[in-house]
């Protein structure tokens, strides 16, 4: 199932979901703009913003975005202090908007 189908199925079931879309990229970040990442309130995931490389952080920023329902913009790449920790030692950038659908 592809993540927007996995929201809308989550949301009926009544869970909380937030819907995490790349919304721009530099250099060689491996998934293109309108990428998702659809996760619940318990963690569960389903789809890929990053091949790997910062789903883990995008996870842990949703968990606030789905008790707070405040949106966010994430931002990873080399500039950043945490390119190295989430794995974007390739050279690329990405920003990731991350809001509560349910």
């Amino acid at each position: 199932m592809d993540p927007l189908s996995t929201a809308e199925t989550w949301a009926r079931e009544g869970r909380a979901v937030a819907l995490a879309t790349v919304v721009e990229t530099w250099g060689s970040a491996p998934r293109p703009v309108g990428s998702h990442l659809v996760i619940d309130g318990d963690g569960l995931f389903e789809g890929s913003v990053s091949g790997g490389c910062v789903e883990g952080a995008v996870v842990s920023e949703a968990a606030d975005v789905i008790e707070t329902g405040r949106p966010r913009l994430l931002e990873f790449g080399v500039a950043d202090e945490t390119a190295w920790r989430v794995g974007l030692s390739c050279g690329g950038r990405i920003k990731v908007f991350v809001e509560k659908v349910a």
